[in-house]
């Protein structure tokens, strides 16, 4: 009797479908009446990637799928799943057919496929406003991807990618910015499309600029994501994030204009001068050599254009982030450095690095010169 139900629901769906996708629905059929799950899982991935598919989702995974889901490896079930889940009506009734979904894979042999549909699930409470119960979702799935040796890529980028959306809407700028890059980690960019590559790049650049605890963007300005901004209404981002690797405060002057263009930026900018302010100093600090790094204060203020009262505060909060080390004399208005963040070298940062080895190269030269010029006696005896 089942086997007769299952036969007329695919003959049924097979006439309402497409007439390209019309041959899926015998494979279903042959590997289904074989019981070859492997291949018939495969196939019904490649079905439900289909566009055309979209109609009949739902009620496939209700009346097909779900006879044999037990069957089959839990992962791409979960994968069917989601695809399902993107034909109802409603986040509510989306929420009801994915938490199902979990518990169905909630087994011991299947946490992978578990937190990935956990995941999707503290996704859809985001969507509905449900944070504390998101929050919840997250810390559970976060404590299972801990205790695996090994997991799929995609189950990693989903954990990520909800924690990231988390944050952002918690104004988490730091741990967003963290969050993201590791999701950017598990994905290629070439499988997201270009308006969400320009988004993530948008918002990863916004998080960059505004938290409290980044003062160095390396990864960032290393990573091909932010190219995405690269010929768009926002390359100044792109320009404005490079400008405060610089600690350029003059192209800062130029591209503030732009602030006003987002809220976040508009709400920080006397926190965002203060910021490249910082940068224009360690800049300042890495240029030079090492045993060049004393300067007074009116030095200071003049190669890195902050104003001279603004400087010994400038100094002390960049001790305080531990940006810079060392120690200040405030009767004569002397800093000694001993140490700075190390930085990201665009292309002019590797020239002075270039011309500085080739100093110190002929500084070691000359002192071997003059060492074997004194002790030629010594060396002849």
């Amino acid at each position: 009797m089942e086997n007769e139900k299952i036969s007329d629901l695919l003959a049924s769906e097979r006439e309402e479908s497409p007439e390209d996708l019309q041959h899926y629905f015998l494979s279903f059929e042959d590997f289904w009446e074989r019981k070859l799950w492997h291949e018939l899982t495969d196939i019904l991935v490649n079905f439900y990637k289909e566009p055309a598919s979209a109609d009949q989702r739902l009620r496939l995974y209700d009346g097909f799928v779900k006879t044999f889901a037990d069957k089959i490896n839990q992962l791409k079930l979960v994968v069917i799943g989601l695809q399902a889940a993107g034909q109802c009506k409603d986040d509510n009734e989306r929420l009801t057919f994915l938490t199902t979904l979990t518990s169905r894979v909630d087994k011991p042999a299947s946490q992978d496929a578990y937190v990935f549909a956990l995941s999707h699930v503290a996704s859809v409470r985001l969507s509905l406003g449900q944070k504390s119960e998101a929050r919840a979702d997250l810390d559970k799935a976060e404590k299972i991807l801990e205790t695996f040796d090994s997991v799929e890529t995609v189950v990693h980028a989903s954990f990520y990618r909800v924690s990231a959306d988390y944050y952002q809407q918690s104004h988490e700028f730091a741990a967003y910015y963290r969050i993201t890059l590791l999701y950017l980690a598990c994905v290629e960019l070439a499988d997201l499309e270009e308006p969400e590559r320009r988004r993530i790049a948008y918002d990863l650049s916004i998080a960059a600029l505004v938290s409290e605890t980044i003062y160095n963007f390396g990864e960032l300005l290393l990573h091909p994501i932010l190219d995405s901004l690269t010929s768009t209404e926002h390359a100044w981002l792109r320009d404005l994030l490079f400008a405060f690797n610089r600690g350029d405060l003059h192209a800062y002057d130029i591209l503030q204009q732009h602030l006003s263009a987002n809220t976040l930026l508009q709400e920080h900018q006397s926190f965002l001068y203060q910021k490249i302010s910082l940068s224009a100093l360690t800049q300042l600090v890495f240029s030079r050599a090492p045993q060049d790094r004393s300067m007074t204060f009116a030095t200071i203020s003049q190669e890195t254009k902050v104003q001279l009262d603004e400087i010994e505060h400038l100094i002390m909060k960049a001790l305080s982030l531990g940006l810079l080390r060392g120690s200040i004399d405030q009767v004569d208005e002397v800093a000694r450095i001993s140490w700075v963040q190390p930085k990201v070298l665009d292309r002019t940062g590797i020239e002075g690095m270039r011309g500085r080895l080739r100093e110190w190269d002929g500084g070691v030269e000359r002192l071997g010169n003059w060492i074997e010029g004194v002790g030629e006696d010594v060396w002849a005896s």
